[in-house]
């Protein structure tokens, strides 16, 4: 193993409290009472079935910037919310500006000093560069879907980070807390590791069923991971 690629949006960075809390400031200003964490897990809801829509060809290839706008303005007019254009790009930004998992910086920041760490993320390039500068996110590179032009879990995604880092797909494991995305990686060729984040979603939330035979590796954080790769 040369490298690790990361997923991002839940892996390393808490996207569902981050959101909560730019919702509640934006309510806060305008005076607006709603069901915030709900408006934030409605918002992450429609992030697949706007990419599926690329998909099918039904979109031109589209940044996820753009697919978060477009999502962000559905549910604030099902809201009866208005929002004039610098609010909703100031608003829609609150995805540059999430928040790390408290062990993120210090398990990357070990892991840097064994391996090459990249993200591969569905983030646009922008995206997740504003977000590496506000989190403290030591990449080594940013590698995003946006530049393949195909969203994981197409093969397209895990092959072409791979390309671009000149090394094997064998010698690029993903680390991710989705099952989903890391079954996708291990059928590309990818090493594999899965770090739990039992909080994503909320402390109701029911966890991945994920047990050690599943993947390479299976950590419950990236301290936890750094240890088991002597990092």
């Amino acid at each position: 193993m040369k490298a690790l690629a990361f997923d991002v949006f839940g892996t390393v960075v808490d996207w569902r409290s981050s959101i909560i809390g730019e919702l509640e400031a934006f309510g806060k200003s305008h005076g607006l009472q709603r069901d915030w964490p709900v408006f934030a897990d409605n918002w992450r809801a429609g992030y697949a079935p706007a990419m599926d829509r690329v998909r099918r060809g039904e979109l031109p290839w589209t940044r996820i910037d753009d697919l978060h706008r477009a999502i962000l303005v559905s549910l604030l007019e099902e809201a009866g919310v208005e929002a004039g254009p610098d609010e909703l790009d100031h608003l829609n930004r609150a995805w540059h500006r999430l928040d790390p998992w408290p062990d993120s910086v210090a398990g990357l920041r070990r892991l840097k000093q064994h391996y090459l760490i990249t993200t591969l993320s569905n983030g646009n390039v922008s995206l997740l560069t504003n977000m590496a500068k506000n989190a403290g996110l030591p990449w080594d590179c940013v590698i995003s879907a946006e530049l393949f032009r195909h969203y994981k879990p197409d093969l397209e995604a895990y092959h072409g980070c791979a390309d671009l880092l000149d090394i094997a797909p064998e010698e690029l494991t993903l680390v991710a807390a989705h099952p989903s995305d890391l079954r996708a990686a291990r059928a590309a060729g990818l090493g594999t590791a899965y770090v739990a984040r039992p909080l994503e979603y909320g402390p109701d939330a029911t966890p991945y069923d994920v047990t050690a035979d599943d993947f390479d590796i299976v950590a419950t954080d990236f301290v936890d991971l750094a240890d088991q790769l002597g990092a």
